[in-house]
C-alpha cells in the first residue's frame, strides 16, 4: 500500500508538473513552422499574405476547428470519439428540418426568430443526448471508445441516411443564413466562434478540476481512481462535452453551407486527430493544450490554402496531410531514443 501512495504521488507531481510547463518548445517550434510555411508560400504564389487570402483562412478554419476541439477532449482521457462528425450532421440535419418545415414565406419575423431559436434548442439537446448516451456506455460498461464510438457514429449516420435517404436539406431561413457570412469589425463571425469556444475549452481543461481529471485519466486511469476522482462521472463529462462542440460545429455548418447533410465534413474525421497529434496532444492521453491544437489547425489550414492556389489536387493535401501524421508519430516514437543518444547537458557522453 505505501509502495501504491508512493507511486501515484509521484505519478500525480510528475503529471502537475507537465501541465504546468506544457511540452518543452512545443508551440515555438509550431509558431517556427508556421511562419515558415507562410513565407514560404508567399514566395512562390503570389498576392498569398494578402487580407483576402486572410479572411479566407478565418473562413475556412472554424469547422475543422471546432471538430478538432470535439476529438481533443476525448483524446486527453485516452479515449477517441468517432461519432463527431456523425453527431454534428445529424444536429444541422434537425435544425434544419425544423426551420424548413416551421417557416414558410408567410411567416412573420417574430415567428422566424421562434422557430430557428425552437431549432437551437433541439440541436443542442440532441447533441447532450448523443454525448450523454455515448458517455455513459463507455464508463459503466468498460468497452473501448473507439468500439462504443464507431458502434454510435453508425447508428447516427444510418438514422441520418435513412430519414433524408441520402439527400442534403436546405432550406435555412434568410436571417440564419446570412450569419454564415457576417464579420464583426471585419473578422468572421464564424471564427470569432471559434476563438470563444476555443478560449472556454482551454479553461475547462487548463484550469478546472475537471480538466486536471481529464488529465489524470489519460496519464493513468487506475491511479486516479485511487485519487478518490469518480473516473466514470468525469467520462461521462468528457463525451458531453464532445458532443456540445459538435453543437457549435453543426451551427458553423449550417450557416456555412446553408443545408445539411449526413455526407458533410466525413473526409474531416482523420484530420482532427492529425490536428490534434500535430499539436502536441499525447495520443495515449494525459497532455494536450488547446493552443497547440490552433497552431496546428493553422499550420493545416496554411497548406491546403497554398496547395490550392498553386492548383493542386485536394487529394494531394490530404496525402501530405497523411504523411504529416505518420511523421509526427513517427518522430513521437523515436525521440526517447535520440534523446538517449545525445550528450547530457553541461557534459560529454561517456
Amino acid at each position: 500500500m505505501a509502495d501504491l501512495t508512493n507511486n501515484l504521488n509521484s505519478g500525480l507531481s510528475e503529471l502537475m508538473s507537465r501541465l504546468r510547463s506544457g511540452v518543452p518548445g512545443g508551440h515555438a517550434g509550431l509558431m517556427a513552422l508556421l511562419i515558415i510555411l507562410v513565407l514560404g508560400f508567399s514566395v512562390f504564389v503570389p498576392n498569398f499574405a494578402s487580407v483576402g487570402t486572410l479572411q479566407s483562412f478565418m473562413y475556412q478554419l472554424p469547422l475543422l476547428g471546432l471538430l478538432s476541439l470535439a476529438m481533443m477532449a476525448p483524446l486527453l482521457t485516452g479515449g477517441l470519439n468517432l461519432a463527431i462528425i456523425a453527431t454534428t450532421n445529424q444536429s444541422a440535419l434537425l435544425m434544419a428540418f425544423i426551420m424548413r418545415t416551421m417557416i414558410t414565406p408567410e411567416s412573420s419575423a417574430g415567428t422566424t426568430g421562434t422557430v430557428i431559436l425552437l431549432a437551437l434548442v433541439a440541436g443542442l439537446a440532441l447533441c447532450l443526448l448523443i454525448g450523454l448516451a455515448t458517455g455513459m456506455l463507455i464508463a459503466y460498461t468498460g468497452v473501448h471508445p473507439i468500439l462504443i464510438t464507431l458502434g454510435t457514429k453508425s447508428l447516427i449516420d444510418g438514422i441520418s441516411i435513412y430519414l433524408t435517404r441520402g439527400m442534403a436539406l436546405s432550406g435555412v431561413p434568410e436571417a440564419f443564413a446570412r450569419t454564415g457570412a457576417a464579420t464583426v469589425i471585419g473578422i468572421p463571425l464564424v471564427f470569432v466562434l471559434l476563438v470563444i469556444v476555443a478560449l472556454i475549452v482551454s479553461i475547462v481543461l487548463r484550469r478546472t478540476p475537471f480538466g486536471i481529471a481529464c488529465a489524470m485519466i489519460g496519464s493513468n486511469i487506475e491511479a486516479t481512481r485511487y485519487s478518490a476522482i469518480d473516473t466514470r462521472r468525469v467520462l461521462v463529462g468528457v463525451y458531453t462535452m464532445s458532443s456540445l462542440i459538435c453543437f457549435f460545429a453543426a451551427l458553423v455548418m449550417l450557416a456555412t453551407f446553408n443545408s445539411a447533410s449526413a455526407d458533410y465534413a466525413q473526409s474531416y474525421l482523420l484530420v482532427t486527430i492529425l490536428a490534434a497529434v500535430l499539436g502536441g496532444v499525447d495520443p495515449f492521453g494525459g497532455f494536450g493544450t488547446v493552443g497547440g491544437l490552433m497552431l496546428a489547425l493553422a499550420i493545416l489550414q496554411v497548406i491546403s490554402s497554398g496547395f490550392n492556389q498553386f492548383g493542386l489536387s485536394n487529394y494531394l493535401t490530404v496525402a501530405i496531410w497523411g504523411g504529416i501524421l505518420i511523421f509526427v508519430a513517427m518522430a513521437q516514437t523515436m525521440r526517447p531514443y535520440l534523446a538517449g543518444l545525445l550528450p547530457p547537458r553541461g557534459g560529454s557522453p561517456k
